[in-house]
């Protein structure tokens, strides 16, 4: 049974929502499932832009099916090969055999990886950075975006309607509820959270690369935004796109403070607890997160939310706790810069987690070291939480000053 929605008189969603999927590449935790978006337009040409995972293609194809309405399918635009909006694809080629790849040489090299039984070549259109084409009474500029995320990623403009068909860029996490179109959603509540994870978690790494695709589509008269993930963009466009480029440019959105945690048996955790009240006492807005509870896509987040990052965390195995550990080398990784880090560390013998923090903190980009270390044995004491009113001073100075 088919389900596609109208964006406008020959555009068309028909993409598809799973609901059921929890962790988005078997690593980031879904709050409300994924949308894998598939568009049709029918301008003279009928045009298929992207497909759809292969745990969703009975649907995809009653789609396709339902739009096409008996006729033929003239071009397939493949914008990102990664599986989730590629898997189908050689199936679609298969079934309309006079169906056109437009494709950039790197997406056509990729095709070919991940379906080596087959060679398509000789029905591939490949495109250049900025190049344009007809199809149908349509006229589209293609824009590539490499590593947003992947290297053989581009974007479409459709500069009849101006409609941008972004890839992966401006998408969010969560399948869609009630409207297709993000303007019916508060931003604040509905939407800002999901989306930043999705950005920080799968594109992070890449600002330069995101604020580059950013600068090259801004002198275009975007009307809408119809991303690979989640809702379509038609108002207040700039909304996101101000979003990305403060998450694209590592700039924090709130000067405060993420405070990872480590804790074995909670005593950690209180010394993280006190922190929290010292900061608020300086009226500094502060968040808690537990490194082996919380979701890492939720401590990306938060990571890239706020100005300074509090790592409290006790000593494993003469070293970092491997939860906390973990975390850490995981914000590194997803290219995070221009932060304040601030150490507790916790060992009932031999403390030592503060100077394993220490030196992975040392590999981030332009960030700083804020306040001495604070070490805590076992449960603390007056000389403990004298030395974190200490570390909280130190925060806010620093914060008062960036």
């Amino acid at each position: 049974m088919q389900n596609t929605r109208k964006l406008t008189d020959n555009l068309t969603w028909i993409g598809v929502i799973d609901r059921r999927i929890s962790r988005f590449e078997k690593v980031y935790k879904l709050n409300s499932g994924m949308n894998y978006n598939s568009y049709f337009l029918d301008a003279g040409a009928t045009v298929l832009f992207d497909t759809v995972d292969r745990e969703v293609a009975d649907t995809f194809f009653d789609n396709l099916k339902y739009c096409l309405n008996g006729r033929d399918l003239d071009y397939i635009v493949v914008h990102h090969m990664e599986p989730d909006h590629s898997a189908t694809l050689a199936t679609v080629l298969d079934l309309y055999e006079n169906a056109k790849i437009i494709l950039n040489a790197k997406t056509l090299q990729f095709l070919s990886q991940f379906f080596p039984d087959k060679d398509y070549s000789e029905r591939a259109v490949v495109v250049k950075d900025g190049d344009e084409m007809d199809l149908g009474s349509h006229k589209f500029k293609f824009v590539f975006a490499p590593m947003v995320h992947w290297p053989e990623v581009m974007m479409s403009f459709d500069e009849t309607d101006g409609t941008l068909f972004s890839a992966d860029a401006f998408g969010s996490y969560g399948a869609i509820n009630g409207s297709i179109f993000a303007d019916d959603k508060d931003f604040d509540l509905d939407l800002l959270n999901e989306a930043r994870r999705y950005y920080t978690n799968i594109v992070g790494k890449y600002g330069m690369q995101t604020i580059a695709a950013i600068n090259k589509v801004s002198s275009l008269d975007i009307k809408m935004i119809c991303p690979l993930h989640s809702y379509v963009w038609r108002k207040d466009i700039a909304k996101i796109i101000d979003c990305y480029k403060t998450w694209a440019s590592y700039t924090p959105e709130e000067k405060g403070v993420f405070i990872l945690v480590g804790s074995i048996y909670g005593h950690t955790a209180n010394a993280a607890e006190v922190l929290m009240t010292e900061l608020d006492n300086r009226g500094i807005k502060s968040v808690i997160l537990d490194a082996a509870s919380a979701d890492i896509s939720d401590i990306i987040a938060m990571a890239f939310k706020y100005s300074n990052i509090a790592i409290a965390c006790a000593t494993y195995n003469n070293g970092i706790y491997s939860p906390a550990e973990h975390a850490v080398r995981e914000l590194a990784a997803h290219g995070l810069t221009g932060r304040g880090f601030s150490v507790i560390e916790n060992g009932t013998w031999a403390p030592a987690s503060g100077k394993g923090l220490l030196a992975i903190i040392e590999g981030f980009k332009n960030c700083r070291v804020v306040g001495q270390t604070v070490t805590i044995k076992s449960s603390g004491n007056d000389a403990s939480a004298l030395a974190i009113s200490g570390l909280a001073e130190a925060i806010r100075e620093d914060i008062g000053n960036t």
